[in-house]
């Protein structure tokens, strides 16, 4: 389903990814370990276009991504790519139930669809209660069910999250975790998740290891 080949990336004269080559299959929850500075988070960008390499292709589902003009990548992005970042970035002027909307308003989908599939996520979330809060009046792992949540709103076919339970508490973190797992067995939802956690490697399918901004394992 994703398919990623001789990726390279610098930044000034340092050389984050080298030759990367990747390839996730639908339905697959993998995770991606290595120390800091390996390119984790650089290569996750690149596999979710939110930033372009310097050489090497990207395809999603038989999609050369990075040949789309500007206007149709960031429209094939929305439609098809979910993210979940660890400081959640919420908007904070609008509430949990607004901020699970605004994919799928971008999308141009009907206000009362868009409202009606919210609603679902937050009762499946467990936070509908939640729907008319706004971030700060949320806790850490509300916001953070809030943004796996808006990852969802628009059905994706690949959900990238960077680090997502790294700001959470050890309770919040094994539910996001337990989440993460029904997402994939429940669904079958990919995931691509960068982490330094072992305990959400440990329950993922496959691990890869980055060092020096090369794939080691």
């Amino acid at each position: 389903m994703i398919k990623a080949s001789n990726i390279n990336k610098s930044f000034g004269r340092l050389q984050v990814l080298k030759n990367v080559d990747i390839s996730v299959s639908q339905g697959e929850f993998v995770t991606i370990m290595g120390a800091s500075g390996a390119g984790k988070t650089t290569l996750l960008q690149i596999l979710g276009t939110l930033d372009k390499p310097d050489a090497g292709s990207v395809s999603i589902n038989d999609t050369p991504v990075f040949d789309l003009k500007e206007e149709a990548l960031a429209a094939f992005r929305n439609n098809h790519i979910g993210f979940v970042f660890q400081f959640h970035q919420l908007l904070p002027e609008f509430t949990a139930l607004e901020n699970i909307m605004i994919p799928a308003m971008i999308g141009n989908r009907p206000q009362e669809e868009a409202k009606e599939r919210a609603e679902e996520l937050l009762e499946y979330l467990n936070i509908k209660e939640r729907a008319n809060h706004k971030p700060n009046e949320l806790s850490g792992g509300e916001k953070q069910r809030v943004a796996v949540a808006r990852a969802l709103i628009n059905k994706p076919d690949v959900i990238f999250a960077d680090e997502p339970s790294g700001s959470l508490d050890s309770k919040n973190k094994e539910e996001l975790h337990n989440l993460f797992l029904d997402l994939k067995t429940r669904f079958g939802q990919t995931l691509v998740i960068v982490t330094h956690d072992p305990e959400l490697a440990k329950i993922s399918d496959r691990v890869i290891q980055m060092k020096d901004g090369q794939i080691i394992k």
